[in-house]
């Protein structure tokens, strides 16, 4: 064990001299700064668009209540093109509102009277402004109906048997949570982005350079040296996720979050419980990466086999976005799956259970651990050390 502070430092400078490791390292912490808040005003900008446009109609003047309607609210009615399926099609206009000719007779004879909205569903830039008028005509058409039925000495009501009152039992900071996944997921991809690099670099690469052998050579059992380097690759990706949330944390502290419904209050103490349940996964993701790269020959090789496991990180979010995870005891003790879950609890406001805490912990390090174990085994063997 003495000779592993010298391992460490020679893979540590090793590292920080391989630009390619450093990059990896920085690359969610430079970025995030930036793209968040670009993000979310751009919503934000979306959303104020959506309440400052002119509806384009086609046959106007066969419904001038419909357009009498659209006034009172505040948007302005303008004729519509000659072919409006060529114009939204064209991107010339996000949507356009046809009257047909019937219109006019349906209406007045009590018939349900069709309107048509032109609009290309692809353009996600565009939705928000169609479901804008959407809500606008199918509020008209409620009133419309309401004043029909009372007309006929019919309550409005009579239409309606059973109505649903909503009780929402999430508090505001679980929703936001729910709906900011993708910080949780950010975070987990650098423990895994970060120290990818160095441990490619201090296995395969070594052996491509062809110095592995002569390090292999010096009298240090092969366990303390794959312990140097894994610990140098934990430190890179430890180093990682602490920027990464930083980035975060600062990213989403400059952007107006009450304007898009979202209620997010992460103090020092919410922090540090997101640093100490994701920290550990360092270790874990640089074991499973130095694994890997141990059966590689080349660098090139070893990177081909470590982008599969960026995959790996991803798995939690896509099931999240399909189906409620839950909270059950044994997914804290899965790597990547524990520190999701557990992110989510912090971000919504959950009372952090210590038996969760130490269970996401205490995984990521015995199976960091099992793969140094694994490794060591591995730099035992000529064809691994050989590349034959």
């Amino acid at each position: 064990m003495r000779v592993l502070p010298a391992i460490l430092r020679k893979e540590l400078v090793d590292g920080i001299r391989d630009r390619r490791s450093v990059l990896a390292t920085l690359i969610f912490p430079m970025t995030m700064p930036f793209l968040l808040p670009i993000i979310f005003h751009t919503m934000m900008e979306r959303d104020r668009e959506s309440l400052d446009i002119d509806i384009p109609v086609v046959g106007a003047e066969r419904a001038p209540d419909l357009v009498d309607w659209f006034g009172r609210r505040g948007y302005a009615v303008v004729d519509g093109p000659a072919d409006p399926e060529e114009a939204v099609r064209a991107q010339d206009l996000d949507f356009v509102l046809v009257v047909p000719e019937d219109f006019a007779a349906d209406f007045a004879e009590g018939r349900r009277a069709a309107v048509e909205l032109v609009h290309d569903g692809s353009r996600k830039e565009a939705s928000q402004a169609v479901s804008r008028v959407r809500g606008l005509v199918r509020s008209y058409s409620r009133v419309v109906g309401n004043l029909r039925l009372m007309a006929r000495g019919v309550s409005p009501g009579l239409g309606h048997a059973v109505t649903i009152d909503e009780v929402d039992v999430a508090s505001p900071r679980q929703r936001a949570a729910s709906w900011l996944t993708f910080i949780p997921m950010l975070v987990v991809l650098a423990a895994f982005m970060g120290g990818m690099n160095l441990a490619i670099d201090a296995t395969a690469g070594e052996r491509e350079r062809q110095s592995l052998e002569p390090l292999l050579v010096n009298p240090v059992p092969r366990r303390t040296l794959v312990m140097g380097k894994w610990l140098a690759a934990s430190a890179f990706s430890g180093a990682g996720v602490g920027l990464t949330l930083a980035s975060l944390l600062f990213a989403l502290s400059r952007v107006p979050l009450e304007q898009l419904g979202v209620e997010l209050h992460i103090g020092g103490r919410e922090a540090a419980w997101l640093l100490l349940g994701t920290l550990p996964l360092a270790l874990f993701a640089a074991g499973l990466q130095v694994t890997f790269s141990t059966f590689a020959r080349s660098y090139k090789e070893a990177q081909t086999y470590l982008s599969v496991l960026i995959l790996l990180p991803m798995v939690p979010h896509f099931i999240a976005s399909l189906w409620s995870l839950g909270d059950a005891w044994w997914m804290f003790a899965v790597p990547a799956l524990g520190q999701y879950v557990l992110l989510t609890d912090v971000l919504g406001g959950e009372p952090v259970r210590v038996g969760a805490c130490l269970a996401v912990v205490l995984s990521s390090t015995l199976l960091g651990l099992l793969f140094v174990e694994i490794t060591a085994r591995l730099f035992e063997r000529e064809r691994i050390i050989f590349g034959r």
